[in-house]
């Protein structure tokens, strides 16, 4: 396997460092956008997001000393003013922070935050500032092709930096990974991704506008370089034009940039951290004496932030420090790794093209020489280069050098592009970039799910008015042109679900046609005699004009050569155009192609880059239109050249993917930048690995591969493809007879990928997991995995070293292992434990048995087989002679599953194992008081807390204690400090308090005596385990947790799960975001008969309907898929469509006898079948699929449920399935589809024609794969983000935005542009931006959360749903009125497709469609969204809530509005007496009520009087002007805000104070009950805070955390 050391070092440096993401992805080598000319100061298209940010005032200014706060940060002086005293510039180098040139432009989207990042180094409390480039970074993401054999050495002189670089198509000007080595620094380089794009280009552009004064002043000189800022030192976002003004307090003298005082860095405002940064300072002035420092002086006195006053450091992070990573230890890192700011000026450089006017390009010191070819290329009038040297004074410079290194390169130098001859590799590489950006705007890729592209509808609804452009329309104009009618199908009660609405046609789509063929011509190669002229390679064409063209492509360009379709001359045309570019000779033979070529680069880059980059795991669509396939040269060349997994271009050799997931784990995680670098490179190897794995599976299953052991027959081959293992899913060597034989083989492999998911998590050093994939595909299930150096060249049993090969046979341990495997027990709550082997010797463990060791030749410790890391599962694993607790026997457990490898979920593990903590506080906590009280009795009590046999017995007595235990919350402390001491082993606590914890460790199982310790043995009940003597009683408590654990999922899990159903605190929307509800709360899909059957039996029952029908069509169509699953296994590929179709049919269809269309008889030949038997992996029998009626496939379903979900469905054909349950059968299609994989063709279908089948094979267009695999995660990112969730929640908004913020560059870090947690973090922000005033801002990262949404998650996924109704709401506050409609429309057809209208969520869209019609004076149409809202409100709140008070009074308004008084006064009475009997007379919301009322009751008196007036007088009667008013905008906003959740409140002074008390009082309780339940009364307020803004002060949640 290791040819050489250096060989592998080089490949595996080079594809870390150059993405080897996509080939033929639009922008196959491009950074997303040209690069503005740069000419200008500021830069052109600042979004309009950045021009307001941070220029409100906080709602809740919520701790500050307002004076000073104040006087902190107003804007007074400008940059260049702002010396400190002895005039040195304090401001961190703004320039530093433009986007990096291999960025370009796009980084002001592309990336999603919106204020400058301030990272604390390391989370601790050292030291901060502006987190920079490394200096020594070189490990470049450049966004190229890395197709250069140059390549090898360079990755070789840099193998010490292994540094991964994103999917470089994936995310163009993704944030390029670096490490600093210089000087034994740590530098963390964030660029311009990190440091929102939206703020940064305006800092760039003013702070260095080549001619403003501030130009040479207000950069640091380079030799500055390294100095650390102080925390406070933050670069504000500043509306262009402007200056980043600093405020600059004079009475302390320090500096405070912008009005984000001080972000991120919480502990700055404390004086104590001062010391520390002053001293850190000292030393690093030692380290480098001729460097200078600025540093910011920072008065102990006054409070900076909004919130926090000294020595209040993070409050809201407690949780995220326990994680271990937070705190670092001042000592600890010592000054080594804080993060150094490297401060370069960044310059300008004039760029001087053939045939276009020179420009100005703006770079870094930082950049590669690379990066400004990567810019060009992706420039409108430079794209079509691909071929060329960038000289300066004539010499050509080194494209991997950084710009620093460049002697002569400074500000105003000229660099020349030279055009370069060409080489095939060049050639090939030329042909393939202009056929990219030809193709660049079509959609085929995304609905054929290829390299990661995927669909986004959103420009679509906006029409582009989003952001900047949307400001140019005139706002007053607006009202009158608006058509606010809906489409038919949108409307309230339409019964109609049209499908092709999903996917609107795009206007961009009808690609401008530029030529109609380009190919390669089929006379390549050139013969010798040509290549000796330098003909390298021939293309043909032709033109959109009809003329047929040969092309030579020579050293020297492009040009015409004599040669037709039949006879070779490759003698130049006369004229030949000989031109470098090829776009440069098209241009001149074909005018369309010159017209349509430049209109489709402007289209181009006007996208949002949002669209085109690619994601970091494909996604596919489920229907797609009918497209025309097109001639396309560089796909055929793909398909069919062994492009394995995209290694092409690194030299040498194909990846060794093994090697790359373990180096990468090995990467050093001492400090943030290095766990940043090492974060992103696991998870590009990852996304990566599954690419691969997914295309090599398919290839498996479609027959491409040959197989490592070809004479055996096809269910036991296996194969390896580009050094991935491939092995299906069936019991080859009966190896899991005992446990569900071919079943079990089948549920192996996700059981395994789970236990490589929780041991990667856990993340032990010298540990290592094999890279995982199972891929679903035509009913077969693949396990990819990468392969352990050496594992093939042995037998298996020469190989294992600890654990077992037969199940726990033959067992043997290891030394090394057991050390490795116990630093996990904990985390996975695993408990060490002794088997006996064949001999009966008893062996040490600490896993299950099935849990193999081997040694890999790379001397690393493997594990592998972890498909029981978790403990079984007793309620579908019925043992001979152990009796069930008795709630598990009351709901019919256990009952025989129909393998043996059922296991809890890890979820379920810790909730169980939190729900004991708490319950042994509680013990511990009653036992205490009842011994100070009484110490007679207390012996009496303990023989209670331990008599309990299972769980229950204990849960009710601690309910019952509940009320007690709160009052005495010294109770809980003082158990914490006993039971903290005694874990010490302190000498020191006397006998009786021993008692009290050993009597409550063993009442709740703990293995300790002397402190709470609940693990798990994971191979109890294990067929063929077999324990010692010596541990029977520990196997019998063993016994007795897992009996606890599997009642706790039925008896506390699965009704809490439906509680919050009915709290609504869980609103799923489809069978995807109903298994995520369950897996969350650690309950399997198995027990889904059991929800259902449980929400039957609720009390409330009709307030889940809802979840009802979603968990019924969830069993139909999961029980379809398992039938599906084995009727494809007997399909051959040419049958494959009319197969799947003819299943549709049944499954879906009214028609009641579809008939199957088998392939026609003159393509089967009856020879060629008999030989090819073996090959096929199905039954021989290749049409017994084509016999399947609808009554046999319902029959079968419905066994199904009963048999894998002990659920009776009730229906025996789809129409009575959909009557019965209330179904739609396009709901029901969308979810089989999903399931299976299988995409179909984008038109209306009629499955209620009785007389022809819904389905043809002609809809049938494609089958994808479904995929599993490990998700690595960004722990830094997402600590910081669940602190600024935690500080929001106690309305410190500012400070949360500011570490929401944070933790959106640091998963920008990781991940790159595209991800779902990013999304959730751009949801979040642009919530705060709304309520912080800054509506904006808001737009803008909202509309990037929804266009991350449909391209992460699917264009229908209720995510997006949830995601369109935002971005309406702040389109509506950006006085968008228009285009709010169209999204709100388009979300709820959305949510009509995917479940229909009977939702709790569509009662609140209605009410925003309802309100924003209202606003536009649509009063019929308004109306009739409200009263549906009304009656869904009322039906899922029940009549009396708060909500449905709420919707009658929004009806009440627009009746008022149309003059319908007796209606209006009807409705409001109605909310009155629900506001008076819920809230009592005097609460502000019926005052308010009982106003508007009597309003109402008057103008209904004035508007009686007038029409008794006409009756008595006639025309001249003397009427009074009635005052009907149009809504205000305002009001409507108002009302939307309180439907949303948003509320805004006016405090007080005093209110302030209450209310700081109240989060204090709050925290303490909280961390007294540590254990993580929230407090009671939150659910109360979730309910109240929805529909009412002015509540008592002590009880503001201030935002429902969408996120």
């Amino acid at each position: 396997m290791g040819n050489s050391l250096f060989a592998n070092c080089c490949r595996h440096v080079t594809d870390l460092i150059f993405q080897t993401r996509s080939f033929n992805s639009p922008d196959e080598r491009s950074p997303l956008l040209p690069k503005p000319p740069m000419s200008c100061a500021v830069c052109p298209e600042v979004p309009e997001a950045a021009q307001c940010a941070g220029l409100y005032p906080d709602i809740i200014p919520s701790e500050a000393v307002a004076g000073s706060l104040q006087k902190c940060t107003e804007h007074i002086q400008d940059l260049s003013k702002a010396k400190d005293d002895e005039g040195r510039v304090t401001v961190c180098d703004v320039s530093r922070l433009r986007p990096r040139i291999g960025s370009a432009g796009p980084l002001r989207e592309a990336e999603a935050s919106c204020a400058v990042a301030v990272l604390p180094a390391d989370l601790g409390e050292g030291p901060v500032g502006l987190v920079d480039h490394a200096q020594s970074l070189e490990a470049r993401q450049s966004c190229v092709k890395l197709e250069d054999s140059s390549l090898a050495h360079r990755s070789c002189r840099r193998a010490e930096h292994v540094a991964a670089a994103d999917g470089g198509d994936a995310a163009p000007g993704a944030r390029p990974a670096g490490w600093g080595h210089g000087e034994g620094r740590a530098a963390l380089h964030l660029d311009a991704a990190l440091a929102g794009p939206d703020s940064v280009p305006k800092c760039r552009g003013t702070a260095l506008s080549p001619g403003s004064p501030a130009t040479p002043s207000s950069a640091l000189p380079a030799s500055a370089g390294k100095t650390p800022l102080a925390q406070q030192t933050v670069v504000p976002t500043v509306p262009p034009g402007e200056v980043p003004s600093k405020a600059r307090d004079k009475s302390t003298g320090f500096v405070v940039t912008g009005p984000a005082a001080c972000p991120g860095g919480r502990s700055s405002c404390d004086p104590g951290s001062q010391a520390q940064a002053l001293s850190s300072k000292q030393q690093q002035k030692k380290r480098r004496k001729k460097k200078k420092l600025t540093l910011l002086e920072h008065p102990s006195g006054v409070a900076l932030m909004n919130g926090s006053g000294p020595h209040e450091s993070l409050k809201g992070e407690k949780d995220a420090r326990q994680n271990g990573h937070e705190e670092a230890d001042p000592g600890e890192d010592g000054n080594d790794q804080e993060v150094i700011v490297i401060q370069d000026t960044g310059f300008t450089v004039k760029i001087c093209a053939p045939g276009i006017e020179p420009f100005s390009l703006q770079v870094s010191p930082q950049e590669m020489v690379q990066e400004i070819h990567q810019v060009l290329m992706d420039r409108e009038d430079t794209c079509h280069r691909t071929c060329f040297s960038l000289q300066l004074d004539g010499n050509v410079l080194d494209n991997f050098a950084e710009l620093k290194t460049i002697d002569g390169l400074q500000e105003g130098s000229l660099l020349k592009v030279v055009e370069e001859p060409y080489t095939v590799r060049e050639a090939r590489i030329h042909v393939r970039h202009i056929r990219d950006l030809l193709k660049s705007l079509d959609p085929s890729d995304a609905f054929n799910g290829v390299d990661c592209n995927s669909l986004s509808f959103l420009s679509v609804f906006t029409e582009g008015d989003l952001g900047d452009s949307g400001k140019r329309k005139k706002k007053g104009a607006e009202m009158e042109q608006i058509d606010c009618t809906p489409p038919e199908h949108i409307l309230p009660g339409s019964k109609e679900r049209p499908l092709c609405a999903l996917q609107p046609q795009n206007r961009d789509w009808k690609p401008l046609q530029c030529l109609k063929v380009l190919t390669m011509s089929g006379w390549n190669p050139p013969p010798g005699n040509r290549k000796m002229h330098g003909d390298l390679m021939y293309l043909y064409v032709i033109t959109v004009e009809d003329r047929h063209v040969s092309i030579t492509a020579s050293t020297r360009g492009f040009y015409l050569n004599q040669s037709t379709a039949y006879n070779f001359n490759p003698k130049p045309a006369n004229p030949s155009f000989l031109s470098h570019s090829l776009v440069e000779l098209l241009n001149q033979i074909s005018p369309t192609f010159k017209k349509n070529f430049s209109a489709l680069q402007k289209k181009r880059v006007q996208r949002h880059p949002f669209e085109r980059i690619a994601t970091p795991f494909q996604v596919y669509s489920w229907t797609a239109p009918q497209a025309e396939h097109a001639m396309d040269c560089v796909r055929a060349e793909d398909a069919y050249t062994s492009r394995l997994g995209y290694e092409e271009h690194i030299p040498g050799q194909t990846r060794d993917w093994n090697e790359e997931l373990q180096t990468t784990r090995e990467l050093p995680r001492k400090n943030l930048p290095e766990r940043l670098l090492r974060e992103r490179a696991i998870f590009k190897v990852h996304s990566d690995f599954t690419a691969a794995a997914t295309r090599g599976a398919m290839a498996v299953i479609d027959g491409n591969v040959m197989a490592i052991n070809p004479s055996e027959e096809t269910k036991m081959q296996m194969f390896i493809w580009n050094n991935i293992f491939f092995s299906l899913g069936f019991d080859v060597r009966d190896h899991y007879k005992d446990f569900g034989g071919d079943v079990a083989a089948y549920v192996a492999p996700t059981n395994d990928l789970n236990g490589v998911r929780t041991y990667n998590a856990v993340d032990v050093e010298g540990l290592y997991t094999l890279g995982t994939v199972v891929v679903d595909y035509r009913g077969y299930r693949v396990t990819a995995q990468s392969i352990i150096p050496g594992i093939l060249e042995r037998e298996q049993e020469q190989s294992v070293i600890y654990g077992s090969i037969d199940f726990g046979k033959t067992v043997v341990s290891h030394p090394k292992y057991l050390e490795l495997l116990e630093k996990t027990s904990r985390p996975l709550k695993i408990q060490k434990h002794k088997v006996l082997n064949d001999k009966n010797e008893e062996v040490e463990l600490c896993s299950s048995v099935e849990c193999k060791g081997i040694i890999g030749n790379d001397g690393r410790h493997y594990i592998l087989d972890l498909l029981r890391t978790f403990p079984p599962d007793l309620n579908f694993l019925p043992v001979e002679g152990e009796e069930m607790p008795e709630e598990c026997k009351k709901i019919g457990f256990p009952k025989q599953h129909r393998h043996k490898l059922c296991c809890l979920r890890q979820e379920l593990v810790d909730a169980f194992v939190e729900h004991r903590y708490l319950l042994f506080m509680k013990l511990a906590a009653l036992q205490l008081m009842q011994q100070k009280a009484n110490k007679q009795e207390s012996s009496g009590v303990l023989e209670n807390g331990a008599s309990p046999e299972n769980g229950t017995a204990d849960s009710e007595k601690s309910e019952s204690e509940d009320g007690k235990i709160d009052d005495n919350v010294t109770g809980l402390d003082q158990v914490k400090e006993l039971a903290e001491t005694i874990a010490s082993d302190d000498g020191t606590v006397d006998p009786k308090s021993r008692e009290v914890i050993r009597n409550a460790c063993k009442a709740v199982g703990s293995i300790s005596d002397t402190s709470f310790d609940i693990r798990f043995n994971p191979d109890i009940f294990s067929p063929g385990v077999r324990f010692p003597e010596s541990s029977k009683e520990e196997v019998q408590d063993q016994k007795q947790l897992l009996k606890d654990a599997a009642a706790f999922l039925l008896s506390c899990q699965i009704p809490g799960l439906v509680k919050d159903c009915l709290d609504h605190t869980v609103l799923p929307m489809d069978g995807a975001t109903l298994a995520e509800a369950m897996h969350q709360r650690g309950i399997n899909m198995r027990y889904l008969g059991k929800v259902v059957n449980f929400i039957t039996k609720t009390p409330g029952r009709a307030q889940l309907d809802h979840i009802f029908k979603i968990g019924i069509s969830e069993l139909i169509t999961r029980s379809a898929k398992h039938i599906f699953k084995t009727y494809l296994q007997g399909v051959e590929l040419s049958g494959l469509s009319a197969a799947i179709s003819h299943f549709l049919n049944c499954f879906l269809s009214s028609f009641p006898n579809p008939i199957a269309h088998l392939p026609a008889d003159e393509l089967v030949s009856k020879k060629k079948n008999k030989k090819r038997k073996n090959r096929n992996l199905g039954n021989a029998d290749n049409t017994a699929w084509a016999s399947m009626t609808p009554q046999e496939l319902w029959k079968n379903i419905c066994s199904e449920a009963k048999n894998y979900f002990d659920f009776s469905l009730e229906c025996e054909n789809a129409d009575q399935a959909a009557e019965v349950y209330n179904l739609q059968k396009i709901t029901l299609l969308r979810e089989i589809s999903l399931k299976t994989g299988v995409q179909i063709l984008l038109k209306e279908y009629n499955f209620d024609n009785r007389h022809k089948p819904t389905f043809t094979e002609e809809d049938i267009l494609n089958i994808f794969p479904v995929v599993k695999h490990v998700n690595p995660k960004a722990s830094d990112a997402f600590h910081f983000f669940q602190s600024g969730q935690a500080k929001v929640q106690q309305g410190f908004l500012k400070e949360g935005c500011e570490l929401i913020n944070e933790a959106l560059n640091l998963f920008n870090n990781v991940y790159g542009a595209m991800h779902v947690e990013i999304c959730a973090c751009l949801r979040l922000l642009a919530r705060l931006n709304y309520i912080m005033g800054d509506y904006s801002e808001a737009l803008s990262n909202q509309q990037k959360a929804v266009l991350m949404s449909e391209r992460v998650l699917g264009i229908e996924h209720p995510n997006t749903i949830q995601e369109y109704m935002h971005l309406a709401l702040y389109c509506f506050a950006n006085s968008q009125l228009s285009t709010a409609l169209n999204l709100l429309y388009r979300a709820r057809y959305l949510m009509l497709l995917v479940f229909g209208e009977d939702h709790p969520e569509m009662a609140l869209l209605d009410n925003n469609i309802g309100l924003v019609l209202h606003g536009v004076m649509e009063y019929d149409l308004s109306l009739r969204f409200l009263e549906n809202a009304l009656a869904i409100s009322s039906k899922y709140h029940g009549s009396k809530s708060l909500k449905v008070a709420l919707s009658h009074h929004l009806v009440a308004r627009v009746y008022e509005s149309k003059a319908e008084f007796r209606s209006a006064l009807q409705h409001e009475k109605e909310g009155y007496t629900i506001y008076k009997n819920q809230l009592g007379e005097h609460h502000e919301k019926t005052k308010e009520s009982s106003e508007y009322l009597k309003y109402l009751t008057q103008q209904a008196v004035a508007l009686q009087r007038t029409m008794n007036e006409i009756y008595k007088n006639g025309s001249n009667a003397n009427i009074m002007p009635l005052k009907f008013t149009a809504p205000s905008m305002a009001s409507v906003l108002e009302q939307l805000n309180i439907i949303n959740g948003i509320l805004f409140i006016p405090l007080s002074q005093k209110d302030l104070e209450n209310l700081k008390a109240e989060v204090q009082r709050r925290q303490q309780l909280q961390e007294s009950i540590k254990s993580g339940e929230q407090l009671e009364p939150e659910d109360k307020a979730m309910e109240e805070k929805e529909a009412e803004p002015s509540m008592p002060s002590a009880e503001i949640p201030l935002t429902q955390s969408s996120a």
